[in-house]
């Protein structure tokens, strides 16, 4: 079993015994039904957006889904460098959870890696719920934000409301940024 058909079945057993139906879970989450029967399927890659928001949905850690484990860290948690729970939930986006074993979060911390862009390629924009802080480590970012084009180079860094849609490009080579959920 691969990772995108063990996280859907974290997720279907979750959404199973909370007695929910898949409309009822797709909607609460904001999905689409029928992106949703393929994500539970484990037929279709996640994105993170929607990883997020059928975890909040069914009242879970994101690290739930991503391990089936919940965190168990209280006081503190150390992340060290490039030990991170790594997770690629796109083709071009690569993440590194910096505190996925801290219990009860306010944010979930991560560095993300957006590949360098393939020519004429389109990302769909997504949404969650709280706010997002991103600090670019290296390289530049194009972000599209509810409509808006954005430009941010390395030492650069934006906050916003995570529920306006938004998608990340790297025009020029890869992008390392940290980003920070706030729930």
């Amino acid at each position: 079993m691969n990772q995108i058909q063990a996280i859907a079945q974290r997720i279907r057993n979750l959404r199973e015994d909370l007695a929910l139906s898949q409309e009822e879970t797709a909607l609460r989450s904001g999905i689409a039904p029928e992106d949703y029967s393929a994500y539970e399927s484990g037929t279709a890659d996640f994105s993170f957006s929607h990883l997020f928001n059928i975890a909040e949905t069914l009242g879970v850690d994101i690290s739930d889904l991503l391990t089936g484990e919940s965190p168990k860290l209280k006081g503190y948690v150390l992340t060290r460098a490039g030990q991170g729970l790594a997770f690629d939930r796109r083709k071009q986006y690569h993440y590194q959870h910096l505190a996925y074993n801290f219990k009860d979060k306010k944010a979930e911390p991560f560095i993300v890696t957006v590949e360098k862009d393939k020519p004429d390629a389109a990302k769909q924009a997504h949404t969650h719920e709280g706010q997002e802080f991103d600090f670019i480590l290296s390289g530049i970012m194009r972000l599209d934000l509810a409509g808006n084009e954005v430009w941010l180079r390395e030492g650069d860094s934006i906050y916003y409301d995570s529920s306006l849609p938004h998608a990340m490009y790297a025009p020029e080579g890869d992008c390392r940024f940290i980003a920070v959920v706030i729930k």
